[in-house]
């Protein structure tokens, strides 16, 4: 069900708080041996809060939101759960804290049903490199989930929860929302709050919710927006009721195709795209071709600052103050090496080695940063011509697991990464299926602009069910 669904159900007494989140549990339970999808599962808590919530329900003392479950990217600290980030490194850890936008849904009345799996330390375009196993596609249990939130999508398209919270550094809530037929945004950089959040690259990481449907993520937008003191990269607005704006006409909306993202893509992938090109022309839409050159830049300037700024972030876990820890010592040396060498994936330590490199040869970082701005200042010129952008999300549909698959990352994040060097809101929506897979698109509008962008996103979710398939695993 949606959240939608869920909150209808609950106020007409078709089912109790109870029976909704112990049945859910139960089919967690059930799918996870095969999925990997959850890391940690809260059993006794969420049952607990559904019945308090059910008590409340009984005397009318609480509100529609009350008893929603949820669960959460395992990058997000939550206070007396474990908060792994997927790592060795992490695997004790329990942070005494919530993050804000966790703090938000819980004050909402949201049951968070447990942690999903990732990528180590959020690095990964596949959900391959988590210390707690890969994650498993749903629709193909041979095929990747796509990361670094792969986890959360695996989790939704499976049935097993209605929403999560993901985040999105350079693609890892739309690669796996494309993998498994979900949606999932990625707002703009500085729109929603970071607090709580276990960083990989500051400049880019962005939290962003994944559902069903553009109607679930806008109510979740609708609850995590708001200034946040306690982060200095959240950025002051007035908040908006996106429900107010999702249902407007989109006719006479102009929206832009840049030829170097289609021109290379399959036939089948080129099919679905022109089938959602020509449902969004029946509304109204107006399509003009564009060009976004820096495509093949954008790929070096994003892994030097990406790995740069991982290289800084990580310096903190030593395995003194929390993490791993090399029980008795015998030098410094000792101390130091063996927790990040027994620690950390392969993964991270590339680019920890290659971070670090950069940031002793400062000339790559500031090379990069002002493709960056070259980049950001494209897309600035573009949208004076067009409202929104439509790209695929991904090259390709999941792959099968393979030890080779981390050198296609490359291919995999040149659709994704320029979106997130430029701080853009950006969606992504399901489209279709190749080979019995799913597949989706991005589109991708001006900064601040979500109400737009969920409009546009919704208006087709109205007119196709590519968005409410399910795999069958029950």
């Amino acid at each position: 069900m949606t959240i939608i669904d869920i909150i209808n159900g609950l106020k007409n007494k078709q089912f109790s708080c109870y029976e909704l989140i112990k049945f859910i549990l139960k089919k967690i339970k059930k799918n996870n041996k095969d999925l990997n999808c959850f890391i940690t599962i809260e059993y006794k808590t969420a049952l607990k809060e559904a019945k308090k919530y059910d008590f409340l329900r009984k005397f009318n003392q609480n509100n529609l939101l009350n008893g929603i479950p949820i669960a959460y990217k395992d990058i997000f600290c939550t206070k007396g759960i474990k908060t792994t980030c997927g790592s060795n490194f992490l695997k004790n850890f329990i942070p005494t804290y919530n993050s804000t936008l966790i703090e938000k849904l819980k004050y909402y009345g949201f049951i968070n049903l447990g942690k999903t799996n990732m990528d180590e330390f959020a690095m990964g375009s596949f959900n391959e490199s988590s210390y707690f196993g890969q994650v498993k596609n749903p629709w193909n249990l041979n095929l990747v989930s796509g990361g670094s939130s792969g986890g959360s999508a695996s989790a939704i398209s499976a049935g097993l929860i209605p929403a999560s919270l993901g985040t999105d550094t350079g693609g890892s809530i739309r690669l796996p929302s494309s993998y498994c037929g979900i949606t999932g945004l990625k707002p703009t950089y500085g729109y929603l709050s970071r607090y709580g959040i276990i960083s990989y690259s500051s400049s880019l990481d962005q939290a962003g919710p994944m559902a069903h449907t553009v109607e679930d993520c806008a109510i979740l937008l609708n609850l995590l927006s708001g200034y946040d003191k306690l982060d200095s990269t959240n950025i002051k607005l007035n908040k908006y009721n996106f429900l107010n704006y999702i249902n407007n006409s989109i006719s006479g909306i102009k929206i832009g195709l840049p030829i170097e993202y289609l021109k290379n893509i399959n036939s089948k992938f080129s099919c679905l795209i022109q089938d959602a090109i020509n449902i969004y022309k029946k509304l109204g839409i107006n399509f003009v071709d564009i060009s976004l050159p820096y495509i093949e830049s954008a790929i070096s300037a994003y892994y030097i600052i990406v790995s740069a700024e991982a290289a800084s972030n990580l310096a903190k876990y030593d395995g003194i103050k929390y993490g791993y820890y090399k029980i008795n010592p015998k030098s410094l040396k000792d101390l130091y090496i063996n927790p990040r060498t027994i620690g950390f994936g392969k993964q991270v330590k590339n680019r920890i080695l290659t971070g670090t490199y950069i940031l002793n040869n400062i000339k790559y970082f500031i090379k990069a940063k002002k493709i960056r701005n070259y980049i950001s200042n494209n897309f600035i010129k573009i949208f004076k011509k067009v409202n929104a952008i439509i790209i695929p999300t991904t090259k390709y549909r999941a792959n099968k697991f393979n030890k080779k698959n981390q050198k296609l990352n490359l291919q995999q994040d040149i659709y994704t990464i320029s979106i997130n060097l430029a701080g853009l809101p950006v969606i992504n929506i399901p489209i279709g299926f190749i080979n019995k897979c799913p597949i989706g698109f991005q589109i991708i509008t001006p900064p601040f602009t979500e109400n737009l962008l969920l409009n546009i996103a919704h208006s087709y979710q109205k007119n196709t069910n590519w968005h409410l398939n399910y795999p069958n695993i029950l």
